[in-house]
């Protein structure tokens, strides 16, 4: 239970699909980021900034993982409950759901840089369940979605676009 089929990525799992093998409730939109680190090994510093988020009810994190490429261009990865670096991230799981698969973390790992890393995480927008629940009591409903990347919009605002 939990864990897209062999062959299937994440990335085709729909939401309903997450409800149906979740051992939680699922109710917000489901996002996957991958933060790649410039060195070998993720910072744990992280760990406590995702932990303010979860304890503020912004998200909630459902799955993650380690990976990385070696100097050599080898890549690999681990759940981060099985990686060294996993102790400081070890806590921010109350409910785990088992998203990524092999086929997903190996796609990302190949597609690092040789000597970086990055820290694979599956959250829940709990915010957004809050105000999607809200919304469909008024009976309305989320007609379209668009998110600007942060490079983008950085040069937007330089260009004095807005």
């Amino acid at each position: 239970m939990g864990r897209p089929q062999r062959g299937e990525s994440s990335s085709q799992v729909s939401e309903q699909q997450v409800r149906d093998r979740s051992p939680v409730d699922v109710d917000g939109p489901v996002d996957v980021a991958v933060i790649v680190f410039d060195r070998p090994r993720p910072d744990p510093d992280v760990a406590p900034a995702l932990a303010r988020l979860q304890e503020d009810g912004t998200v909630r994190l459902l799955d993650g993982a380690f990976v990385s490429k070696d100097a050599d261009g080898r890549a690999g990865f681990a759940e981060l409950a099985d990686s060294d670096d996993g102790q400081a991230y070890t806590g921010l799981w109350r409910d785990r759901v088992d998203l990524l698969n092999d086929t997903d973390l190996a796609e990302v790992a190949d597609g690092l840089d040789a000597g970086t890393s990055g820290l694979v995480l599956v959250w829940e927008n709990v915010w957004a369940a809050r105000f999607a629940e809200t919304v469909r009591g008024s009976a309305g409903r989320l007609a379209a979605f668009h998110r600007i990347p942060h490079d983008r919009l950085a040069a937007a605002l330089q260009a004095g676009a807005f």
